[in-house]
């Protein structure tokens, strides 16, 4: 294979709520995962990296709306990058929920990750930027994970994004989920306060644990339908950490259907019979505060049909 030295360039990101008091070291090997920590600590010492135009230092903690500069690095790739194609263009293009002078909403397509990094050129708010020649200026409000599909927001300029910001920091915004759950919860409302820790492996994949020393982290679920296999939830988020939902619910001990990472592997190989082919879980609605000032303050993304397909099948089992 011709692996080629190519530099990377730089990029500004800004700090969401999911990394408020998080490390900037910590938040960098996320970022640069193909980089090696002495020269990311390097980068630090040196000021290549700032933080709202600043130096600072590798134990600052961040906070919802730093703008963060990651400078350019030298990266060894097996092959260039291919330009983002029609199809993926078309996907996000057919993703509109909402749009006004403030806001765009997307019912953003499973197998997409919202920002392009190492490894990944091609994300949602860039693939927005190539469709759109007012885009250059959106910012992603929050994140999902790469085959959750649903409700996405992108404020279109930097007061709206600090306004969502705060909402979200003083949890005004509402966000909830459809997944499937491997058998059936006890009850049909269950809330788990468990706090949550992240960590990286050996291979510098990161996982996240329940943890006493974690951040507090707390998970509602509620029972829509039930199967001989399976539970369809709906799930209110009262906070925004990582993984939280996967997590939450492997802690339960009903793992959610086609996680790889956190769930179970007959339990999944079962569901593949029904036809599900990824993670199940589903952003389908946000709810944002009356007061912001906003023409719209609650958003709703159906189901996607691969999803729905699985559901019709496991209701006629």
């Amino acid at each position: 294979m011709d692996e080629r030295e190519v530099k990377a360039p730089g990029r500004l990101r800004q700090v969401g709520p999911d990394h408020q008091s998080r490390r900037i070291d910590n938040y960098l090997f996320g970022e640069l995962k193909d980089i090696p920590k002495s020269r990311i600590y390097q980068m630090l010492r040196r000021g290549e990296v700032r933080v709202n135009g600043g130096r600072i230092k590798p134990f600052y903690k961040l906070q919802p709306g730093d703008q963060v500069r990651i400078p350019p690095t030298r990266q060894t790739l097996a092959n260039e990058p291919a330009p983002a194609g029609d199809f993926l263009k078309q996907k996000v293009a057919d993703s509109f929920i909402y749009e006004d002078d403030d806001l765009v909403v997307l019912n953003k397509p499973a197998g997409i990750v919202v920002h392009g990094g190492t490894g990944r050129s091609w994300g949602v708010i860039e693939l927005l930027r190539a469709l759109r020649a007012d885009a250059n200026a959106w910012q992603l409000v929050h994140r999902l994970d790469r085959e959750t599909s649903g409700c996405l927001l992108i404020a279109k300029s930097m007061p709206v994004l600090r306004r969502l910001n705060a909402a979200m920091v003083a949890g005004d915004l509402e966000k909830e989920y459809l997944s499937l759950l491997k058998g059936r919860l006890p009850e049909r409302r269950r809330e788990v306060k468990a706090p949550l820790a992240s960590h990286r492996t050996g291979e510098g994949e990161r996982m996240v644990a329940v943890d006493e020393t974690g951040k507090t982290a707390q998970t509602q679920f509620e029972t829509l339908r039930e199967f001989p296999q399976a539970t369809l939830v709906r799930v209110r988020l009262l906070t925004g950490r990582t993984h939280q939902i996967r997590v939450h619910a492997a802690h339960l001990g009903h793992p959610v259907a086609g996680d790889d990472k956190y769930g179970d592997r007959d339990f999944n190989r079962q569901m593949r019979q029904f036809g599900l082919r990824r993670i199940f879980l589903h952003a389908c609605q946000i709810d944002l505060p009356a007061d912001m000032g906003l023409q719209c303050n609650r958003f709703a993304a159906p189901m996607p049909e691969g999803l729905q397909s699985v559901i019709d099948r496991l209701e006629f089992c």
